[in-house]
């Protein structure tokens, strides 16, 4: 699992990246209320908001830590927002996005890096 100074992370398997936010993201935006997943087939590119978080403190747009297609969106999270809360890291992922370019991936943080960074803010 890779990481985003935004609070996204990464799992690549082959060529498409599950994405989704951050336990800490979750953490600090409290009870999630609404996600707004991005369309299949939508092409976004790295940095590019394709998604939307809202919870009881705020909306927050997610960014898209790779460039390429959107290929799944997450739809349960419509019915269940709660599970960005219960499982960031898991079942909470809001996309899988078909990279187009995998040395993007090389940039993002591992969990190391991810904890270190987050000891700075």
């Amino acid at each position: 699992m890779k990481f985003t100074k935004d609070h996204e992370w990464v799992k690549l398997d082959g060529d498409v990246a599950t994405v989704g936010i951050s336990k800490h993201a979750a953490d600090q935006l409290g009870d999630v209320v609404f996600v707004e997943v991005p369309e299949v087939a939508k092409t976004v590119g790295k940095g590019d908001s394709f998604a939307v978080v809202e919870s009881v403190k705020a909306a927050s747009d997610v960014y898209a830590p790779v460039s390429g297609e959107v290929v799944e969106a997450n739809e349960a999270l419509s019915g269940a927002p709660e599970t960005v809360n219960a499982d960031a890291e898991g079942e909470g992922w809001f996309a899988k996005i078909k990279v187009s370019d995998a040395s993007q991936i090389e940039g993002l943080m591992d969990r190391a890096a991810y904890d270190a960074f987050l000891a700075t803010l």
